[in-house]
């Protein structure tokens, strides 16, 4: 037999090993298994992802804790006011009577300044409408009058911010203010998601932040406020806890918790641009769980 021939019979016979070989020979070098921002990864991303445009997204599964999705999720970021999110964390925790008459300050007007707001200085408020405000209708004045009526004020409050988030293990995240206005407010997507499922454990927080709306009287009127995240008031929606954000620099802001195809996701979506595009991508998100209910991660 040829040389020729003893070679093609060699080939033939280990063909599988030569082919193992070639494919191992021409893997890219950054082929390596996705590392998740949180949870734990059961699969590698083989799937299409949901084509989102915010800058960071964290999807998450609330009960498993699997990372569903991640986009630059341990990067931190300017969260605007997904910060009254700990804000009224603190003022649960602290055991302060949500039925205690709080009035509107000029030091909450100043705190808050150049933010709008119809909680003139003088207005006379309980603590559970303030934090329902600043939790449903995204109100700064409410939160800084949270602050100041905190024991030590509006640094004590701050403190115990920034105490609670290191025990959430939250390592990516700095407050400086109780309102998110300032841009030294900062976490990262994984971050705000250990915030939302530690929030979540409050019945009154659950209920403030998915109202779609709640009035209050000022100056012997009603005043109604709304819903900063109108996805609350859709019927397709189940929206257990929630929060919205936006500055100039954070962008837009989503945080929440909802149930998708009976399963209790957590959607985080840091510095989206536009009005809209933070709902558009909480509805691409749902929509890609649904047709992918068995996805556990995927990365983009």
């Amino acid at each position: 037999m040829s040389a020729s021939h003893s070679w093609v019979r060699a080939l033939r016979a280990n063909g599988w090993a030569i082919a193992a070989l070639f494919v191992l020979a021409f893997q890219p070098a950054n082929a390596a298994q996705p590392k998740a921002s949180t949870g734990r990864i059961t699969k590698a991303a083989t799937q299409s992802s949901p084509e989102v445009r915010s800058k960071a997204v964290l999807v998450l599964d609330a009960g498993s804790g699997d990372v569903l999705f991640a986009r630059n999720a341990n990067s931190a970021l300017s969260i605007a006011s997904l910060t009254k999110l700990m804000t009224a964390l603190v003022v649960i925790e602290s055991r302060q009577s949500l039925d205690e008459v709080i009035t509107v300050t000029r030091e909450d007007r100043d705190g808050a300044r150049g933010a709008a707001s119809r909680l003139t200085v003088g207005a006379v408020l309980t603590r559970g409408d303030l934090m329902h405000l600043a939790l449903m209708a995204s109100d700064n004045r409410a939160a800084y009058a949270l602050a100041r009526t905190y024991p030590g004020g509006k640094p004590a409050f701050v403190a115990a911010m920034n105490a609670k988030a290191r025990i959430l293990g939250m390592t990516q995240t700095r407050f400086v203010d109780p309102s998110g206005l300032s841009a030294g407010n900062v976490a990262c997507a994984a971050d705000i998601a250990k915030l939302i499922l530690a929030v979540s454990e409050h019945a009154a927080i659950r209920e403030y932040s998915t109202d779609g709306n709640h009035s209050v009287t000022l100056v012997k009127q009603a005043i109604e406020f709304r819903n900063t995240n109108y996805l609350v008031t859709k019927a397709d929606w189940d929206i257990q806890v929630q929060k919205t954000g936006y500055t100039s620099d954070a962008g837009q802001c989503l945080a929440m918790r909802t149930v998708i195809q009976n399963r209790s996701v957590v959607i985080v979506l840091l510095d989206s641009f536009g009005k809209h595009t933070r709902t558009a991508d909480a509805r691409r998100i749902r929509r890609w769980l649904e047709s992918h209910p068995t996805q556990t991660i995927a990365r983009s």
